[in-house]
């Protein structure tokens, strides 16, 4: 008679933050560990069981809430974003501190932050041991969660592993309603260096992180491509068979964006991943080129 199997035989895995990018993780993980997904929506219950992983109800926002995570899982992916205001992290913040109460369960966490951390080179290369200088809210509060995970990782003796992402695209992700909305880019002289990653490279690096991420370690994960961001617009018009932006100055670019776009415009610099060879996974795509010639004229449905 066959014994019947525990149902967390398999090692546990958290996975904080769920969309898009972690239903690909899910996908990969599922037969390796015994996955939970924490979601502040029941209506995301379903896509999550289908994935392969046991939906949770908890918001990072409400503490109170979070109290299943307690001990739950020895890994943790925290792909979830901070607030929309202020320089602190609070929802990294809320989440570690419930984690610290379970007994020193959690020995693997994975943290997708973002390259925007360090600010604007000026165009210049930039690596993990670059100094970083955060220059939006919206930065600093990465940041702020970047250094509260350092330290939770030092005091539990677990495993970090910090992943700095830029740009993520994918069909659904390029920026289509951009360029039919006519939205100017930056004269070629005055235009900034953007950086890239493809939505299921990323998830692949995220799972090899897990399983080969040194322990208090940084990684670019990004394409590595040197390419400005108005010739990523070109590309994507080109291919869609879709008019190229308009090429006006940075003045004139600022006075017509929203002030949110205009701090992703005025920062440029060019990110190394040399050491994403720790993680010895080859990238799909290399750059962006290598993406839309697989998906030639078939643009994004509206």
């Amino acid at each position: 008679m066959r014994k019947a199997t525990h149902p967390f035989a398999k090692p546990r895995l958290l996975i904080v933050g769920c969309g898009d990018i972690g239903l690909r993780v899910v996908k990969q993980l599922a037969p390796a560990f015994h996955i939970f997904a924490l979601t502040s929506q029941l209506t995301r219950f379903p896509a999550l069981r289908e994935a392969g992983a046991l939906p949770i109800l908890g918001n990072l926002d409400q503490p109170e809430s979070l109290w299943r995570l307690s001990g739950l899982a020895e890994t943790v992916i925290h792909l979830a974003p901070p607030p929309n205001s202020g320089n602190q992290d609070r929802r990294t913040r809320n989440l570690l501190r419930i984690l610290a109460q379970g007994g020193g369960v959690v020995r693997r966490l994975i943290y997708v932050s973002t390259t925007g951390v360090y600010g604007d080179a000026n165009g210049s290369w930039v690596h993990e041991t670059s100094p970083i200088d955060p220059q939006s809210e919206r930065a600093k509060r990465r940041v702020d969660a970047e250094q509260v995970l350092r330290t939770f990782a030092l005091t539990q003796r677990a495993r970090l592993t910090i992943l700095r992402v830029p740009g993520i695209y994918d069909l659904n992700r390029l920026p289509i309603e951009r360029l039919k909305a006519g939205t100017p880019a930056l004269l070629a002289a005055e235009d900034a260096y953007s950086n890239h990653i493809q939505s299921d490279d990323l998830a692949r690096l995220i799972c090899a992180a897990v399983f080969r991420g040194r322990p208090q370690r940084i990684i670019n994960a990004c394409d590595g491509e040197e390419l400005k961001m108005g010739d990523y617009f070109d590309q994507v018009a080109d291919a869609y068979q879709l008019e190229r932006p308009p090429r006006l100055t940075a003045a004139a670019v600022k006075e017509k964006v929203s002030p949110m776009l205009w701090s992703f415009m005025r920062e440029s610099r060019r990110v190394s991943n040399s050491r994403l060879k720790e993680l010895r996974i080859a990238l799909r795509y290399p750059n962006v080129a290598s993406f839309i010639s697989k998906y030639p004229l078939v643009p994004p449905s509206d």
